[in-house]
């Protein structure tokens, strides 16, 4: 069954009770501090990722990253984000959600590629993600249409952009993460405030 048939039969956007409408979930990554939780709460995001891996610009150490968690717990979803499974260490279990991109057997998985998912593979959401952190975006391939776990599209996506591509792919939720920042690590309120409400005028838009 093709993604946009599921989309509206409710199997992979959820639906405001009170209005009928659809709601796409937002996720702001590369977060590195309390401050920026609370302002992601603050404007409604859905969710927050903590990059936890060295290989990146954006890794935030476990010293940093737990108390970012704590701060979250109950509030908000949270993910921590690396490379693979080794990475997560000490972390897992703080976080709701562990954004990997090599698969691993656990039941909080996120699974993050640019390229389809094993048939195989099980994981509570898949991110298209072609950028790995770098904010570029690149044209997204029609075969995530076919993706059957709840997908997540990310890289370069930005307040001018990301209408476009909700409409066109339908995804469960939209992840940012260079779009809203001054520069790497530092988020800005007003750029994160920009990006969601580009999201919540299309979702407002959308017929039930």
């Amino acid at each position: 069954m093709c993604r946009w048939l599921l989309h509206r039969l409710g199997l992979f956007r959820p639906k405001l009770e009170t209005t009928g409408k659809y709601v796409t979930h937002v996720k702001v990554c590369g977060l590195s501090t309390t401050e920026q939780v609370d302002w992601a709460i603050e404007l409604g995001y859905d969710a927050i990722g903590v990059v936890v891996t060295p290989r990146s610009k954006r890794f935030c150490p476990p010293a940093t990253a737990l108390p970012i968690a704590r701060h979250a717990k109950g509030k908000i979803e949270t993910f921590a984000v690396a490379y693979s499974m080794e990475e997560i260490g000490e972390l897992y279990g703080h976080f709701d959600t562990i954004q990997l991109y090599t698969p691993a057997a656990i039941d909080n998985l996120a699974y993050s590629s640019c390229t389809p998912p094993p048939d195989t593979l099980k994981c509570k959401y898949f991110f298209y993600d072609a950028s790995v952190g770098s904010g570029v975006y690149e044209a997204i391939p029609s075969w995530v249409n076919s993706v059957r776990h709840r997908l997540y599209i990310a890289g370069g996506l930005n307040k001018d952009n990301v209408s476009e591509v909700i409409s066109t792919f339908h995804p469960f939720g939209v992840d940012v993460s260079s779009a809203v920042e001054t520069s790497t690590l530092i988020k800005c309120k007003t750029k994160m405030a920009r990006f969601i409400a580009a999201v919540r005028d299309l979702d407002k838009g959308s017929e039930s």
